[in-house]
């Protein structure tokens, strides 16, 4: 408790952050850049209120200095106005007053209703699956099955958390599996740091790379213009290596203490630790086979994503046709559950409640960019950045951007929350210093992705107090995966921008 006391809410940090964006239209000059758009198989120059219209072709990009291949506008990758480079001119000040900055939050949350309806729909889906028991159900009759077999039940049960939390955002959820895997890992010979490992580090492992995760790389694409589906077989693939050097990481440990209990970071620093879980007794009579009803909920949640991730590939889905998936698999779990209609409307609306600070977050945050660009600052200050960042090299851009989203999440540990701050100005940022935009969301989703290991507005500290260890145990033991994780997405990031 005295940790959450040290941080404010991150809805008081984007309200402060709105008031700071209404003090600076008082004192930014005011200014804009030409903005191009497609309308209709057209480009449109929107340049002093006037509008001129030119082919859809790459020629039409080059002789603008857009080094931007045609595809990505043709195709919708980038859905919002670029700033066409070189075209800045300072214009007529706005200056923010009291009433913009109580409309700001409001206008905000108007402007993002579709990202903010597939939140609410999404948290509605989860609960309701949750509320079924058939993760728990499923990670239970794992972790029976493969009893004498625990290396193989980490690889299996890391990868499966890491995929919940690069797919759909798993992460609080994960915290029902501590009392069924402690037990476990500790009659197999391993300490405590080993559950913990693969149940935190397993989902945190996935947020990093979230190559379809609603609350980061959704809505991160969507504040910075560009379709979520632009990087996402790069994130794949580091899904696939992060994942597998975590999973490597875990089994070095644990092969070392099983071998050598001494070597134990828990015994070393905190000592003989004990546990609120009592072993279980084996019961392999209850856990020899899912029910057909499991099998086909976790079938239809597994599948939901995929579908997802499909449709928007090969049949140009967004937002609305995702929420309706979401909507859809939802009432296919109120079927199949059987449960009374009265009892499914109440999950539903739950899981959607549990979500609205989510969905406030990103309406609100929409608001700081609102008094930007009414305040015609948004581009001035994307103008002096740019001009400073502009003599950066690409690649020391990409890393330093890295850095500076480790130590953000230190305070703002919101995926959602950080993405719709950030975005709308690095998304426009990238376009100009000639970096791919979704560089800029992969190096917000790995710095998060690393940071959400320690940062203590995160989950660390409530999952070592599932097991009582420390912090101190936790940092010795995480400290050497988190230096990795830095080089290798330092790498995955330089590859990016020069592919």
């Amino acid at each position: 408790m005295a940790t959450e006391e040290k941080f404010l809410n991150p809805i008081t940090i984007l309200l402060f952050v709105i008031i700071i964006a209404a003090v600076a239209t008082w004192f930014v000059p005011a200014g804009a850049y030409h903005k191009l758009a497609v309308v209709e198989n057209e480009f449109v120059i929107q340049a002093n209120k006037t509008n001129t219209h030119i082919p859809l072709t790459q020629k039409s990009l080059d002789s603008l200095h857009i080094l931007i291949p045609v595809q990505k506008f043709i195709n919708g990758d980038i859905k919002k106005p670029v700033s066409i480079p070189n075209t800045f001119h300072f214009t007529e000040n706005n200056k923010a007053g009291f009433l913009d900055i109580l409309k700001a939050p409001l206008k905000g949350i108007y402007e993002a209703i579709d990202i903010i309806l597939l939140i609410l729909v999404m948290g509605g889906f989860i609960n309701v699956f949750n509320e079924s028991g058939a993760m728990f159900k499923g990670i239970k009759y794992l972790s029976y099955k493969l009893k004498g077999k625990e290396q193989l039940l980490i690889i299996i049960l890391t990868t499966l958390i890491s995929f919940g939390g690069s797919s759909y955002g798993l992460a609080e959820e994960t915290l029902v599996f501590y009392p069924v895997l402690v037990p476990l890992f500790l009659a197999a010979g391993y300490d405590l740091l080993v559950p913990v490992a693969v149940i935190f580090a397993g989902s945190q492992i996935g947020s990093l790379s979230s190559f379809s995760n609603p609350f980061s790389t959704i809505i991160g694409s969507n504040a910075a213009g560009l379709n979520w589906t632009d990087g996402i077989y790069e994130r794949i693939i580091m899904y696939v290596l992060t994942t597998g050097l975590l999973i490597w990481y875990i089994l070095r440990y644990a092969k070392k203490v099983k071998a050598n209990p001494s070597l134990s970071l828990v015994l070393k620093f905190d000592g003989k630790v004990t546990t609120n879980y009592q072993t279980l007794a084996e019961q392999e009579d209850e856990h020899s086979k899912l029910s057909l009803k499991t099998k086909i909920l976790l079938f239809i949640f597994g599948a939901s994503f995929i579908v997802m991730i499909v449709g928007v590939i090969h049949y140009d889905w967004w937002l609305l046709e995702i929420t309706t998936l979401f909507f859809a698999s939802s009432l296919l779990l109120f079927i199949i559950t059987d449960i009374k209609e009265n009892d499914f409307i109440q999950q539903f609306i739950k899981g959607a409640e549990s979500l609205l600070a989510v969905a406030f977050i990103v309406g609100i945050a929409r608001g700081v960019t609102i008094i930007l660009n009414e305040g015609n600052i948004s581009d001035t200050l994307l103008y002096y950045t740019s001009n400073f960042i502009g003599k950066m090299p690409p690649a020391l851009f990409i890393i330093i951007l890295l850095g500076i989203f480790i130590f953000l999440t230190l305070f703002i540990s919101s995926s959602s929350g950080m993405a719709v701050l950030t975005m709308p100005i690095l998304g426009a940022l990238a376009l100009i210093v000639n970096v791919p935009g979704r560089e800029i969301v992969n190096s917000y989703l790995y710095g998060m992705g690393i940071m959400g290991f320690i940062t203590p507005t995160g989950l660390f500290l409530p999952s070592l107090a599932m097991v009582n260890i420390s912090a101190k145990t936790w940092f010795k033991f995480i400290t050497p995966l988190l230096i990795m994780l830095f080089v290798l997405c330092s790498i995955a990031l330089l590859i990016g921008i020069y592919r």
